[in-house]
């Protein structure tokens, strides 16, 4: 299956939180849109691995995602080594995605930015002829993304573009409260971690607010890149009428 975005989360609801806007407006848009999820979580204090891929199938379905799997690495303790990477590799030529995202590379949680210089490590080893890689015994053929963005999660940090996600945040809320045990949930008997306080959400919202100001719109998502974007014309740009 070709994929048109690709997004890459090192734990279950770290695109959920980033990007899960940005996905909407692209399935909306009538792209194919897939999920590869570094790690199952299992080192997180509330749930566990299994209930988490419940969640995270619950998200993908509010989502509209074409495809969603778990490359399953260690969750704290994976390392940007020739392993994963190869693992990330053979997503990459599997999906032959247009466009990748994932985890910004500076972040409160540190596999976040490990990951970011994974992926895109990975992203780039993907378009080298003599970096083999197999499924089912078969040679994958090459594939280079055209981009690797990275998006904003928890920590602030200055996009260098925005994507307007006005007519999906109510949906991407949604997707982030599929994980029933690792967000705010007032019937669950757990310990209250950073991110179960109904502030967390709340700030997850004030985040997007802020970052649709910026460009006159109302909720938008923010993404950092190392490549330069080209447009063809401003006709691509927002116009912010403020």
């Amino acid at each position: 299956m070709k994929l048109d975005i690709l997004a890459f989360g090192v734990h279950p609801d770290d695109v959920e939180l980033g990007c899960s806007g940005t996905l909407l407006a692209a399935v909306a848009e009538g792209k194919k849109v897939g999920v590869v999820d570094l790690t199952r979580g299992e080192l997180g204090t509330r749930g566990n691995a299994e209930i988490r891929l419940q969640e995270a199938n619950r998200a993908a379905d509010i989502l509209g995602l074409s495809v969603r799997e778990n490359i399953g690495m260690a969750d704290g303790f994976f390392e940007n080594d020739e392993e994963n990477k190869r693992k990330v590799i053979a997503a990459i030529r599997k999906f032959q995605p247009g466009i990748i995202l994932a985890n910004a590379f500076e972040d409160r949680h540190p596999d976040h930015g490990r990951s970011a210089r994974l992926v895109a490590d990975a992203a780039f080893l993907a378009g080298l002829r003599k970096v083999e890689t197999y499924i089912d015994g078969v040679l994958q053929p090459i594939w280079k993304p055209s981009y690797v963005f990275h998006y904003i999660q928890d920590r602030y940090i200055e996009p260098d573009f925005v994507v307007d996600i006005s007519a999906h945040l109510e949906k991407k809320m949604r997707s982030i409260e599929a994980y029933s045990t690792q967000f705010y949930n007032p019937d669950l008997d757990e310990p209250q971690t950073y991110i179960s306080s109904s502030n967390f959400l709340e700030g997850i919202k004030a985040r997007a607010m802020l970052l649709g100001k910026r460009v006159g719109v109302d909720y938008a998502e923010g993404f950092c890149t190392e490549k330069t974007i080209g447009i063809k014309s401003f006709d691509a740009l927002i116009q912010n009428i403020t």
